[in-house]
């Protein structure tokens, strides 16, 4: 048989036992995994290399890569309403689209192959995405004090549904993306819920991220975030809940009983001094949990290694345990866990039969060695710019550390003109 593309000699973490295999991929798909030579089309030498699958970002707003830098050092919701929201009013498509491949280029470039994306002007995103070659799972913002507010976003998203679910064999997915209980209110989200409903997709969401939502939340409607999102029919439709800081025990068992998937931000969460998820607690309940870097403009970049190694060291001091979260279960929670939180299957490690999203690295730099444990020298040492090469679905989109769809002198220029255009509206 002659496959699509071969990657011989090569490492693979999943294995993590210093041999080296062949790697063949046909039709998207990584077809054999063994000793035995085969021939390719094409041939990437993987020698000295670590095949690792692709990371899966699941919760990003990768057009705020327009905002990095520009607010920083605040309170999540005096950043929002006084530095982002009003930059956010003078979007459009352009900008976003721009922003958009500038995102998935730093996701590329640092070893992501998915991303789940809350934001607007989703259409420029989802053509980002279909260019760029990487795998997208979309959802447009939607905000509203009232029902009537909020039916043309509800509108929109439907229009993302029809026009993007599916498409690019497959590689983009569309949910419906409510952006929190502070921003829509009850009806709204019982409408959204409905609507979801009718079109088969499922739930993207923020959920109980700061102290103050969810005291808001019980204020205001006497229950908390969580069982809000519950009674309003949204863990119906399946729901991938972000952040989720501040949940309680009953918060736990409601999202358990209701299969609710996790996207854990430990590096935003932290640096907008939300607090740390209790990780452990959602694992030990049995629930989905993967990683986002949220945005750009709150992190302040899209690496996913940065993420698992936080996630790991935030759970153990978050427990007093250097034995929560080691190194392997945080590069499950970047890979196979955050393909399961998006509801992606067959996706999220080197496995026949699975999607060729894989990146390799380069382990021939001095961090690597001696090679004990390869999930530890992941999680605990690599860098992320070890990357140098990144395929999706089989077709190989960075090599030798350079983009093989994207212009990236062109993408860097067309994002800063547009930053500076929004900054000076």
């Amino acid at each position: 048989m002659i496959y699509d593309v071969v990657i011989k000699n090569t490492e693979i973490l999943d294995k993590n036992d210093g041999e080296t295999y062949q790697i063949g991929i046909r039709n998207g798909r990584i077809a054999y995994i063994g000793k035995d030579p085969v021939i390719g089309k094409e041939t990437i030498d993987g020698s000295h290399h670590l095949a690792v699958s692709g990371f899966v970002n699941a919760h990003t707003h990768v057009a705020m890569t327009l905002f990095r830098s520009y607010a920083d050092d605040m309170a999540l919701m005096d950043w929002l309403q006084n530095r982002i929201w009003p930059m956010e009013d003078n979007l459009t498509n352009d900008a976003v689209y721009w922003g958009s491949l500038l995102g998935i280029a730093e996701m590329i470039r640092t070893g992501t192959t998915c991303f789940a994306d809350m934001y607007f002007f989703m259409d420029a995103t989802a053509r980002a995405a279909a260019e760029s070659g990487i795998r997208a799972v979309l959802s447009r913002g939607i905000t509203g004090p009232s029902l009537e507010e909020g039916r043309s976003r509800i509108a929109e998203n439907t229009e993302l549904f029809r026009n993007w679910n599916g498409h690019e064999e497959g590689r983009i997915t569309v949910m419906y993306g409510p952006h929190a209980p502070y921003t829509c209110s009850p009806e709204l989200l019982k409408a959204i819920a409905e609507e979801a409903g009718r079109e088969g997709a499922e739930i993207h969401m923020h959920l109980s991220e700061t102290a103050g939502e969810v005291k808001n939340c019980q204020n205001q409607f006497g229950k908390t975030p969580i069982a809000l999102a519950c009674d309003t029919g949204l863990m119906e439709r399946g729901l991938l809940a972000a952040h989720c800081v501040y949940v309680n025990e009953e918060d736990l068992a409601l999202m358990a009983k209701n299969h609710v998937r996790v996207a854990h931000n430990p590096q935003s969460n932290l640096k907008l001094a939300s607090g740390v998820a209790p990780v452990s607690s959602m694992l030990e309940k049995g629930l989905v949990v993967g990683l986002g870097t949220d945005g750009a403009s709150s992190n302040n970049n899209l690496d996913m290694l940065e993420e698992i190694r936080l996630a790991a060291m935030l759970a153990k001091v978050k427990t007093g345990n250097p034995k929560t979260v080691p190194a392997k279960e945080a590069v499950a929670m970047g890979t196979i866990q955050g393909a399961q939180a998006l509801g992606l299957p067959r996706m999220g490690a080197i496995r026949e039969g699975w999607k060729a999203d894989l990146a390799l690295y380069d382990m021939q730099e001095p961090h690597w060695f001696p090679r004990n444990d390869r999930y530890s020298l992941l999680a605990y040492a690599a860098d992320s710019h070890d990357v140098d090469t990144v395929l999706v679905d089989g077709r190989i989109l960075f090599r030798n550390r350079e983009f093989t769809t994207l212009d990236i002198e062109k993408v860097c220029f067309e994002a800063s003109r547009c930053a500076e255009k929004l900054k000076n509206h």
